[in-house]
């Protein structure tokens, strides 16, 4: 039977680094919240950013508590190549997911659009012209001006480009506008 007592450092020490690692996550996430609210992300990229925090805290708890209960680190390097090896060559065969995972962090970190933002979709086959709807890790939604849903790959919106169309908002409401206005000049007045 084991002693638990023989361990009494290593526990100690994994108590400590999951406390601290807890806390750091802890004030992340609060940093996020609150970055996220001053700068107007929306929620669905504040989830992409909280995954990946999640993740981040996670491995730095795993390779800790593997330094501290002494896991040999040349057997733990082998084993980490292995794994990563296996992800390589499941990117490589799923090579459009990870460039649409990669497009997305470009919309998200780079890129001015916006949900709710009208674009145009600059390609030379297809004539793409509506509001976003949402823009998630894979896809971009996007009601068009005949209403229908698209779902376009995030790796296109960036390899095809596209044109924020603001002005063309301001002259469709102008439009609209003055229609309503020109139809009340027109009803005879009671």
């Amino acid at each position: 039977m084991i002693d638990p007592m023989s361990f009494k450092s290593e526990i100690l020490y994994t108590i400590i680094l999951l406390v601290i690692i807890f806390s750091l996550h802890y004030l992340n996430k609060s940093a996020i919240r609150r970055f996220g609210r001053s700068s107007s992300i929306d929620m669905n990229s504040r989830k992409v950013i909280f995954y990946l925090n999640n993740l981040l805290f996670s491995i730095l708890a795993i390779v800790g508590i593997s330094l501290i209960w002494g896991v040999n680190l040349e057997d733990f390097s082998v084993f980490l190549s292995s794994v990563l090896a296996i992800l390589g060559i499941g990117f490589v065969a799923q090579w459009s997911i990870l460039s649409n995972l990669t497009a997305s962090v470009i919309l998200f970190f780079s890129h001015p659009l916006r949900l709710g933002d009208r674009i145009r979709v600059m390609d030379k086959d297809f004539d793409w012209t509506g509001k976003v709807e949402d823009i998630s890790g894979f896809y971009l939604f996007m009601r068009t001006d005949d209403g229908k849903r698209i779902t376009i790959p995030t790796n296109l919106v960036i390899q095809k480009g596209i044109e924020i169309l603001k002005d063309e908002i301001r002259t469709e409401q102008k439009d609209q506008e003055e229609q309503k206005e020109q139809k009340q000049d027109k009803e005879p007045e009671a």
